[in-house]
């Protein structure tokens, strides 16, 4: 799969969706926030939030010190009113639901949205909890055993990278 294919899927998806609505695009950290970052650059948009799920997360107790290093290193920045805001929640990579779920604890801990959307690249599957995307790029196969990781280079190109679980 090509990352930066499916980019462009949620690109021209936004830009449709620009004409008709506002919204506000927040990044969940860290390779949604890239991907939000882009998106409000090649959209004009004034600004995008980032959400941390580090403390949100119902794994905290076993990510312990690598959650709270990836808290430290980017965290919820959300520069727009979210009472009453139609936010789009960007992620990479869609799997069991438990992320989104971090991440709406998140959004909720700064007011309350009028609607919130998800839009993904890339959408595994195999959920754990009642969460769909709105809008994914792509609905992708990946072994159970590996994770698909999402990298940024210096260019700001996006690429995926299979990965065996830890």
């Amino acid at each position: 799969m090509n990352a930066e294919q499916l980019y462009g899927k949620l690109l021209e998806n936004l830009r449709n969706r620009k004409q008709d609505d506002a919204f506000e695009l927040a990044g969940l950290a860290m390779g949604g926030a890239w991907i939000a970052e882009r998106l409000a650059s090649d959209l004009g948009l004034p600004h995008f939030g980032v959400i941390n799920v580090a403390f949100h997360r119902d794994d905290y107790a076993e990510k312990g010190m690598k959650a709270s290093r990836t808290a430290s290193t980017m965290t919820t920045h959300l520069p727009f009113d979210v009472n009453g805001a139609n936010v789009i929640l960007i992620d990479d990579v869609l799997l069991t639901g438990r992320t989104v779920r971090a991440a709406l604890n998140e959004l909720f801990d700064f007011g309350r949205p009028a609607q919130v959307e998800l839009m993904v690249l890339a959408d595994r599957g195999n959920r754990e909890l009642p969460v769909d995307a709105d809008f994914a790029g792509e609905k992708v196969e990946v072994p159970e055993n590996q994770i698909l990781v999402l990298e940024k280079d210096n260019a700001g190109n996006f690429s995926f990278q299979l990965e065996g679980r830890e």
